[in-house]
């Protein structure tokens, strides 16, 4: 069974930083793309960034280009996302993704149980 686990949310203010992790677990990690989504209060879930499975190949949603940064450690099962000058509408709950396949842009239905991210003003 596939599992992802989110962590390093929390409260901070504006300008400031977080770095979220994702470890996965139930299969292998290297071949697949990764990616983070996040889900505002009353929003749907949006794509956030994505990294492919050489490690090189990122893109990202345009509101957060610039200030965050999507990164992998195959040996350690784990996606990063580092924030940098955050704002108020950053806030939301952020889940990490994999690809449905090896070396397949498509993503799957696996979900973990997020971790929150509170920008205060």
């Amino acid at each position: 069974q596939v599992q992802l686990v989110e962590s390093g949310g929390g409260l901070v203010q504006t300008g400031g930083s977080l770095r979220l992790s994702c470890v996965v677990s139930g299969r292998t990690f290297s071949p697949y793309r990764m990616g983070w989504f996040r889900q505002a209060p009353g929003k749907e879930r949006e794509f956030v960034a994505a990294i492919m499975w050489n490690g090189y190949s990122t893109n990202y949603e345009d509101s957060v280009k610039g200030r965050f940064t999507i990164s992998r450690d195959n040996a350690k099962n784990t996606v990063y996302l580092q924030m940098d000058s955050l704002k108020p509408e950053d806030t939301a709950v952020y889940y990490c993704n994999t690809g449905a396949r090896p070396y397949e842009v498509r993503w799957s239905d696996y979900w973990g149980q997020g971790t929150q991210v509170t920008v205060s003003t």
